[in-house]
């Protein structure tokens, strides 16, 4: 008798938070990149070398966490087995990002009043994340779906969002105080 996998239905994390923990990543590298590069060629080299460590390397040992999934409390897991994904899945999906967050980083780099068509270089990357908008019960963006992941909510982590609101709370009943 053959066992069928049943999916899973995993809680969803608000995309806000995903384009946080992706911004956290995409300037954490950057930096890495820009501190090791000459030109714009090594640069492209270091960042992606750079995003594969952090989201393919750290993410494997880090039960599928990246610095900026981390900082938000939420990790990727497969889809089918609920559990860190593959060296191999991992590399599918952090592949396709890879690709989309350089062009991002050379469309701000270039971006000016002289150079209008850098703003092209996001539309990948946007195309790529606006599918997770229109997936209302997974939240699943494109690279998500080619490598059957999903990000789901983890009590491991940081809480930076919390911490965030409750110091911002905190200045607001000082303000109210004066």
């Amino acid at each position: 008798m053959r066992s069928e996998l049943v999916p899973r239905r995993y809680p969803r994390v608000p995309l806000w938070r995903r384009g946080a923990a992706l911004a956290i990543d995409f300037v954490v590298v950057t930096v890495i990149s820009s501190l090791f590069s000459m030109n714009a060629i090594a640069q492209a080299f270091l960042f992606i070398v750079a995003w594969l460590g952090m989201r393919v390397a750290l993410v494997a040992r880090n039960q599928g966490q990246s610095l900026g999934r981390w900082a938000f409390d939420m990790k990727v897991v497969d889809l089918r087995w609920g559990s860190t994904p593959a060296l191999q899945e991992l590399t599918q999906r952090e592949g396709l990002m890879a690709v989309g967050a350089v062009l991002m980083l050379f469309g701000l780099l270039n971006l000016s009043p002289a150079s209008p068509w850098s703003i092209l270089l996001f539309i990948p990357l946007g195309i790529d994340c606006a599918l997770a908008i229109m997936d209302e019960e997974k939240r699943q963006a494109f690279h998500d779906q080619l490598s059957r992941t999903v990000i789901v909510p983890t009590r491991r982590g940081y809480s930076l969002d919390l911490k965030l609101k409750s110091l911002w709370a905190l200045a607001q009943r000082r303000l109210k105080q004066r």
